[in-house]
C-alpha cells in the first residue's frame, strides 16, 4: 500500500490540525476519505481494486492506521480497526454498511442502494450482514483476526462472493465499448458466474465432492443453482419419458417460430408488437426449449437437473408462480442466500418484500443499465410482486380466494402480466431488443 500512502502523504501532517485547512485548493477538492484496515489482506487487496473507482469521485484511500485517524473518529483502538470509515471534510464519519451506502450516493449507477436502505428494516440489516462478514474476513498477521476459528466447514469465505462483486464491474468496463445488446448479455453472464460459482463453493464446503466432469458440467453446461442435487453422485433421478423430448423440441421449434417467423411479418406495421414477439420467441428457446433439452440430457446421464420452467401457466397464485414454477434456478438462489437467512430476522413479509427487491436491482443491471433508461421501473414491477404476494396471504386476499383456484389464476395473470411494461420498458425495447433482433436477422 505504500503507493496509495505517498500519494496521499501530502495531506498527513495538516490532517492533525484540520482536515481543510484554509488556502489549500487541492484539499478543497476531496470528497472524504475513505478509511481501512491496511493489516487485513483482505481489506488492502479491495482498497487496491478500487482505488481509481474512488478517486474519479475524489475520495482518498487511506489506513486507519494512520496516527491521527483514531483521535479524528474519536475511537479506541479496540474499535478503530473493526470496519471500513468514510470521513468527510466536514468531520462526519461513517462506518460499515453506512459507509459504503454514503460512499454509493456519488455513483449514479449505485442509486438503489440509498434508496433500498430507507424501506423499514434494510437499514438494520444491512449493518448485521456487514458486521457477519467484518467478523469472517481473512486477515493477515493476526492485527484484524476477527474470524471464528470454530466456524463449520461448510460456512462461505468472503473469497467465494468476490466474483459476484467483480465480475459485474469487469463487465461495466466495456458498456461504452459494445452494443447495448451485447453489453446486456455481457453482465447477465457476469452475474450469473458470480452466482454459479457461490453455490458451487457452498456445496464443496458442505463437504459435496464430485469427480472433475460432473462440477465442469455444473458450472459450464447446466444453468440451474442447486449444485447439491447435480453433484451428488448417490441420487439418481428417473430417466425421462420419451413425450417430454417431444415437448421440449416443440417448445424450442414454437420459439424460432415466433423469433424469426411472426415477428418479421409483425414488425414493419407494429414495431413494439413485434419486439414483444420476438422476446417471447427468444424466451422460449432458451428457457422453456434449450435449457429443458439440457435437463432432459442430463437426466438420462443419471445426473439431478430439474427443470427450470414447470408451467407457470398453471400457477394458482403468485407465491406458486414465483416460489415454484418461474425461473426456479434464481429461486433456490434467492431462497438459500437471502431469503432463508432474512426471514429468521425480519420474519416473512419483510423477508419477501426484500427478496422481490433485490430481483428488481438485478434486473435494473441487466434492464435498465444497458438501455441507458427507465431506472427504477423494474424495481417497481418487483416490489408490485411482492406486496400482490403479501396480498394473498393476507386475511382479506385468503377470504376471498385470491391464493387459490380460478381466482388466484386470474390475480396471478393480472399482477404479472399488468405491469410488464415496467420490466421490459419502453427504454429497453428501442435501445437493446430491437438493435438485437436486427442483428440477429429476425427483423
Amino acid at each position: 500500500m505504500s503507493r496509495i500512502t505517498q500519494d496521499i502523504s501530502g495531506i498527513l501532517k495538516p490532517a492533525k490540525r484540520d482536515l481543510l485547512p484554509a488556502g489549500n485548493r487541492d484539499q478543497a477538492k476531496i470528497q472524504g476519505w475513505v478509511l481501512y484496515d491496511a493489516d487485513c489482506r483482505f481489506c488492502a487487496d479491495l482498497a487496491r481494486r478500487f482505488d481509481h473507482l474512488l478517486a474519479s469521485r475524489r475520495l482518498v484511500l487511506l489506513p486507519l492506521q494512520t496516527p491521527w485517524v483514531g483521535a479524528k473518529l474519536g475511537l479506541a483502538d479496540s474499535q478503530l480497526l473493526s470496519e471500513l470509515r468514510l470521513l468527510l471534510p466536514d468531520g462526519r464519519n461513517f462506518g460499515g454498511a453506512d459507509a459504503l451506502v454514503e460512499i454509493s450516493r456519488l455513483y449514479w449507477w449505485a442509486w438503489p442502494l440509498p434508496q433500498l436502505v430507507r424501506v423499514p428494516g434494510v437499514r438494520t440489516l444491512s449493518r448485521r450482514g456487514y458486521r457477519w462478514v467484518a467478523r469472517r474476513r481473512n486477515c493477515a498477521g493476526g492485527v484484524c483476526a476477527t474470524r471464528n476459528l470454530t466456524d463449520e466447514k461448510e460456512s462461505l469465505r468472503s473469497f467465494d462472493f468476490l466474483p459476484l462483486l467483480l465480475l459485474p464491474l469487469a463487465a461495466l468496463l466495456f458498456r461504452s465499448r459494445l452494443a447495448a445488446w451485447l453489453f446486456m448479455w455481457a453482465m447477465a453472464f457476469a452475474i450469473y458466474t458470480g452466482c454459479k460459482w457461490l453455490t458451487f463453493r457452498q456445496a464443496t464446503r458442505r463437504g459435496l465432492s464430485s469427480n472433475l466432469p460432473r462440477a465442469l458440467g455444473y458450472l459450464l453446461a447446466w444453468p440451474g443453482m442447486d449444485a447439491e442435487k447435480f453433484l451428488d453422485e448417490k441420487t439418481v433421478p428417473a430417466k425421462p419419458r420419451g413425450v417430454e423430448w417431444a415437448m421440449a423440441i416443440v417448445k424450442t421449434l414454437f420459439g424460432v417460430g415466433l423469433l424469426w417467423g411472426i415477428t418479421r411479418t409483425a414488425f414493419p406495421a407494429h414495431p413494439i408488437l413485434g419486439a414483444w414477439i420476438g422476446m417471447t420467441g427468444l424466451i422460449f428457446i432458451l428457457h422453456f426449449g434449450f435449457f429443458h433439452v439440457l435437463s432432459i440430457v442430463w437426466r438420462r446421464a443419471g445426473v439431478t437437473a430439474r427443470p427450470l420452467m414447470q408451467n407457470p401457466l398453471l400457477a394458482g397464485s403468485l407465491a406458486e408462480f414465483w416460489g415454484r414454477r418461474w425461473n426456479t434456478a434464481f429461486n433456490e438462489l434467492v431462497f438459500r442466500f437471502t431469503f432463508r437467512p432474512l426471514c429468521r430476522s425480519a420474519g416473512p413479509v419483510v423477508a419477501t418484500l426484500l427478496v422481490f427487491g433485490l430481483s428488481g436491482l438485478v434486473h435494473e443491471l441487466v434492464i435498465s443499465l444497458p438501455a441507458r433508461g427507465g431506472c427504477g421501473l423494474p424495481t417497481a414491477y418487483f416490489l408490485a410482486q411482492g406486496l400482490g404476494v403479501a396480498a394473498e396471504r393476507a386475511r382479506l386476499g385468503r377470504s376471498i380466494g385470491l391464493g387459490r383456484g380460478a381466482r388466484g389464476w386470474l390475480f396471478t395473470v393480472l399482477v404479472t402480466a399488468g405491469p410488464a411494461f415496467w420490466l421490459f420498458h419502453p427504454w429497453f425495447v428501442n435501445n437493446v431488443i430491437l438493435p438485437m433482433l436486427s442483428a440477429v436477422g429476425a427483423i
